[in-house]
């Protein structure tokens, strides 16, 4: 059970790193604890102390960055507040954003290190990964128009279900009862809440669960199609070969969907300046995924700081 939850929890992270947790003592050699019996000590060092609070650092940087980038899509996409239906378009500036940075990261300035992607695996691995995120990214953004945050919150709390769910039925995870029995109780939690919601959206529903589902199908495709081959990439190198794919697959339903809203209502200029600082606020929540998976934070604690953002995100729901 516990390797079925390993590999579920590198998936949902979409990225397999084997990263140790921080030694938070070290042992103190019998023959010191001879010597000093009356004062026995924890053995942290400072090195070690620096460690843990660097990564406390980035997970409360992860955590505030992944806390704005919602809000502040939902402020963008909700009729209600500033009202610019385009979750299309609003993930293609994401998608340029990130493209440049990546570039810049790792062909210009080199401060993160290239894979080498054979042109074959781009186009059998790296495309459909990418066409998966893009529709992913529509649906997803999409739902926030109308959806209340807090309820789309408690909504992706099904994407371990779907996963869990893709893997058995693709045969890359064992069916365990104990785990589907989890899976069950989250996905009852999640009825409870969704018949519960004041502001129910059969629409929204259905776009964010498609959100999840294909998700959910890009991690286990991820897993399936790159890692497998021992192609791993961490998040920057992910952008870099999987962004312009991605913004190549979303100009196709934008030139035919949002592109002549856009050029009747004239509002992209006007609304650029708010565009580009979400843009960079998604950017550096890239970095801030980059930093935290390459340190010494182990998967738990992403996991747990996860919990934490979905707790703060239901809470400021309710102000």
């Amino acid at each position: 059970m516990s390797v079925t939850s390993d590999k579920l929890s590198s998936l949902i992270n979409s990225i397999e790193l084997s990263i140790n947790p921080i030694p938070l003592s070290i042992s103190i050699p019998a023959r010191l604890q001879l010597q000093q019996p009356e004062s026995p000590k924890m053995g942290l060092n400072s090195n070690t102390v620096d460690k843990v609070l660097l990564s406390y650092d980035h997970i409360t940087i992860w955590i505030f960055l992944s806390f704005t980038v919602i809000i502040y899509n939902k402020y963008i996409l909700d009729p209600e507040l500033h009202n610019w239906p385009f979750p299309i378009s609003l993930a293609m500036v994401h998608m340029s954003v990130c493209s440049i940075l990546a570039f810049l990261l790792v062909r210009v300035f080199q401060l993160v290190d290239s894979v080498s992607m054979p042109r074959d695996i781009y186009v059998s691995s790296v495309m459909p990964i990418a066409a998966l995120y893009s529709l992913s990214l529509c649906f997803s953004n999409s739902s926030y128009i109308y959806l209340s945050l807090s309820f789309i919150q408690m909504l992706k709390a099904l994407l371990p279900v779907a996963v869990y769910s893709i893997s058995i039925s693709l045969n890359k995870e064992a069916f365990s009862s104990h785990v589907m029995a989890n899976m069950i109780v989250v996905s009852v939690g999640v009825a409870i809440a969704a018949y519960g919601e004041a502001h129910f959206s059969t629409w929204g529903v259905y776009l964010q669960l498609s959100a999840i589902a294909l998700e959910a199908t890009r991690l286990v495709l991820t897993q399936a199609l790159l890692t497998s081959k021992g192609i791993n990439l961490n998040p920057i190198t992910s952008l870099f070969y999987v962004a312009p794919c991605c913004l190549a697959f979303l100009s196709i339903p934008w030139f035919y969907v949002e592109f002549p809203l856009l050029t009747e209502s004239s509002s992209l200029l006007l609304d650029f300046p708010i565009l580009l600082s979400n843009s960079f606020c998604a950017a550096a929540l890239n970095l801030a995924v980059f930093l935290l998976l390459a340190g010494e934070s182990s998967a738990l604690a992403m996991n747990v700081a996860s919990v934490v953002k979905d707790w703060l995100l239901i809470a400021f729901s309710w102000l």
